[in-house]
């Protein structure tokens, strides 16, 4: 063999090797690839199982016999009372009057007093806009002296709101719990703790809202929170929301304790007022309601 077939021979055998090793070292890649790949899948699976253990499941027999509006087909006469009353909370959310509401998606529901209805009207209002093919709601107990949506909708109770604005959790969606029905999510109360006011009426508190009108401004959020009168945070809280409703129980509610509950609030947020167990008839005495609504400067 010639010098030159010899210089041949061995340029061929260096490419060949040349060759196996990028073949070689493209199989590591490859290899490694599809490992982050798996690890990846691997991590958002966890997630989502982390996000269904978690999810509050409801039972939607006990929402229908206990009046609540789980179902399209569900408390037909409540059902059609709650859709004067959203209609106007979503007008004032997403229309024209958005534009002169501070944070408009964001709705308190309260009352003068306790034990006139207001968490069953805030439980039912959430439930019918989650019936809307195209808006989601996120229903929140900010009753933190008298948390009871955890009892009213059966569900165990979890780390909530007032552990976030304790900062024992840091991140927003920590707190925020998906339900059995697509559109509706939920934020527990929390534990009690000695500082339940004075949270609800902190600088972490202020952030929380401004975050959720920002962050979700296509969603509705309904507070419930502490009856008025007697709880110098609720009227704060009214600085926060855009729309406020307060629950006004027939034949109990002292009108004026309503004009002075009423007197606390924000002046410039939109004002709706349920008549909350008004008597229809002899054989339904509950769940009917009567709606007003406008500026309370107006």
């Amino acid at each position: 063999m010639s010098t030159i077939e010899k210089a041949l021979a061995k340029q061929k055998l260096a490419q060949q090797d040349k060759l196996a090793r990028t073949t070689e070292e493209s199989a590591v890649v490859e290899s490694n690839i599809d490992e982050k790949n798996r690890s990846s899948v691997q991590v958002v699976t966890e997630q989502e199982n982390s996000s269904n253990k978690d999810k509050i499941i409801l039972d939607g027999d006990r929402l229908n016999a206990r009046g609540f509006i789980y179902r399209s087909d569900s408390a037909h006469h409540i059902q059609e009372e709650f859709r004067h009353i959203k209609r106007k909370l979503l007008n004032n959310a997403f229309g024209l009057a958005s534009k002169t509401l501070h944070n408009s998606n964001l709705i308190m529901v309260t009352s003068s007093h306790a034990n006139e209805g207001k968490t069953y009207v805030a439980i039912n209002l959430a439930l019918s806009i989650a019936l809307e093919q195209d808006k989601t709601v996120l229903l929140i107990d900010a009753d933190v002296l008298r948390p009871s949506l955890h009892r009213e909708l059966e569900f165990e109770s979890k780390k909530g709101l007032l552990e976030y604005l304790l900062a024992e959790v840091t991140s927003l969606s920590d707190i925020i719990y998906s339900t059995n029905i697509d559109n509706l999510k939920l934020v527990p109360a929390g534990k009690p703790h000695h500082l339940t006011n004075e949270l609800l009426a902190s600088e972490r508190m202020e952030n929380l809202a401004k975050e959720l009108a920002e962050r979700y401004p296509d969603r509705i959020v309904i507070f419930d929170c502490p009856p008025i009168l007697g709880v110098t945070e609720t009227p704060v809280l009214s600085d926060l929301v855009g729309q406020a409703l307060v629950v006004v129980e027939e034949s109990k509610t002292k009108t004026d304790d309503v004009k002075t509950a009423v007197s606390q609030l924000n002046s410039d947020i939109a004002l709706g007022l349920v008549m909350n167990k008004t008597i229809r008839s002899k054989k339904d005495v509950y769940g009917y309601y009567g709606y007003g609504y406008g500026r309370k400067n107006q």
